[in-house]
């Protein structure tokens, strides 16, 4: 299947992903190191204000990077239309080995211009805390009929603060930020979230397990389609994954930890979190405890995804708003070394995706993130990331660049060569006339002309 991507723009993305692929997830780490995270390559530096007045834009559709401090507070501006909704994520990446705590936190804020949130979430360390991992949460400002707060057109402000313990660890914190827009509606859909829907687990899927590693980020997720997925983790790491999920449609997912020799305790040892198209958390499993047996968890039952889940009142069935790639973390203790070996530990995930995917709810412009199309597919199917793909057209567009470089030289000697050809048999028409030498002043005779060399290949010489 062509795909059909914007070739300018994956090109710096791919080169710098293959410089920055260079941590994988089954290394190990040294306490204090900075996490593997990798981060968009195309993430602009920008640095966040400490009051609305000096705030700096964030234009939709980009990545930035900036850092936090412990009781860090930053600020950006948002320039926005009365038509379109806004999402701002932000990814909190803390250095491996530091401590962190239970109430250790990001929250992120998007308010207007009195100072009002539309809306903030945040996303914290909790009962498997301790261990840094990265965590990330999102706001929106949604255009809503009959609302009166953060419909209008103008500037909005994007507020990031991060909460640390006394006893945590004050290093600052990575952020990766990123600005999505959603396209307002051609024509007014339901306004309220479906009361039903279906909560049952769905049988396993069959089939024999296929390998598939994770990546270390949201740029680098490998894609998983349905079925059952194995891979390696080791301790203290953080495993990522995308899965495509259209509208209709219902993801469920599990993950086992495999049994080890050894013994010992771990409390809160094996995390799942998935998050939507736009980063915000929809659902976290991080209460599993390891004692060196078989361990597994799930994600709750989520209704399908709809358009119209965005007016519910529940925490994550809320977040199952539109279709694109949703993401699944799995990190795993690194307590778990200490007890039973720093070694990769066997991991298996089971993705179901049940329902048949149906139309959308009528954008009234591109769809953008928001949406499933057969590359995404095909990408799941195949294990690729963003990076991976990115790389790809990275090097299909220097191929082709080089094919056209190629192309270019031989036609220009060609060229060249029929030029110099012409032109010595040109000459040697103009020196055997029939008149040759008649009327020619003393010193233009054929005896006094110079010698025009022969040439079979390049351009021809200066002066012919």
């Amino acid at each position: 299947m062509k795909r059909q991507r914007s070739r300018g723009r994956v090109a710096l993305a791919g080169a710098a992903a293959m410089c920055a692929m260079v941590a994988l997830p089954g290394q190990a780490w040294a306490a204090g190191e900075p996490n593997p995270y990798v981060f968009q390559p195309e993430a602009k530096q920008i640095t966040g204000a400490t009051t609305t007045s000096d705030a700096k834009p964030l234009d939709p559709g980009s990545t930035y990077r900036d850092s936090i401090g412990p009781g860090g507070k930053l600020i950006y501006r948002l320039d926005l239309d009365a038509k379109t909704n806004a999402y701002v994520s932000a990814v909190a990446v803390p250095k491996l080995g530091t401590k962190v705590a239970f109430g250790d936190k990001i929250e992120v804020s998007l308010q207007n211009r009195q100072g009002n949130d539309c809306s903030s979430n945040d996303a914290r360390f909790g009962t498997s805390g301790e261990y840094p991992r990265p965590l990330a949460a999102y706001a929106y400002r949604l255009i809503e009929k009959g609302a009166y707060s953060c419909q209008e057109e103008g500037p909005y402000f994007v507020v990031i603060e991060r909460t640390s313990e006394a006893g945590s660890t004050p290093d600052p914190w990575d952020l990766e930020i990123r600005h999505v827009s959603e396209p307002g509606l051609k024509e007014a859909g339901p306004t309220q979230a479906p009361s039903v829907w279906p909560s049952a687990s769905p049988v396993p899927v069959g089939g024999a397990p296929r390998v598939r590693e994770g990546g270390t980020s949201f740029y680098d997720a490998k894609g998983l389609a349905q079925g059952e997925w194995t891979a390696k983790i080791e301790p203290g790491a953080s495993l990522f994954y995308r899965v495509p999920v259209d509208w209709g449609q219902q993801l469920y997912a599990s993950a086992d930890l495999g049994s080890s020799d050894g013994e010992g305790f771990v409390s809160g040892a094996f995390a799942v979190s998935l998050y939507n198209p736009a980063r915000g958390l929809v659902d976290s499993s991080d209460s599993v405890s390891y004692d060196g047996k078989q361990k597994t968890t799930a994600l709750d039952p989520l209704p399908p995804v709809a358009y119209e889940n965005r007016f519910g009142f529940s925490t994550g069935d809320k977040d199952m708003r539109f279709a694109g790639w949703y993401y699944l973390r799995v990190s795993l203790h690194p307590e778990v070394a200490e007890k039973f070996g720093a070694k990769p530990y066997g991991l298996t995930l089971r993705v179901n995706v049940k329902g048949q995917a149906r139309s959308g709810p009528g954008y009234a412009g591109p769809a953008g993130d928001f949406t499933v199309t057969p590359e995404k597919l095909d990408d799941a199917s195949n294990g690729q990331s963003g990076a991976d793909v990115a790389r790809s057209d990275t090097m299909q567009l220097v191929a082709a660049a080089g094919i056209g470089a190629g192309t270019v030289l031989v036609l220009g000697l060609g060229v060249w060569t029929l030029l110099a050809r012409r032109r010595a048999d040109q000459g040697a028409g103009q020196s055997q006339g029939p008149d040759q030498g008649q009327g020619q002043l003393p010193g233009q005779g054929p005896a006094d002309a110079p010698t025009r060399p022969t040439h079979q290949y390049g351009p021809p010489p200066s002066g012919w």
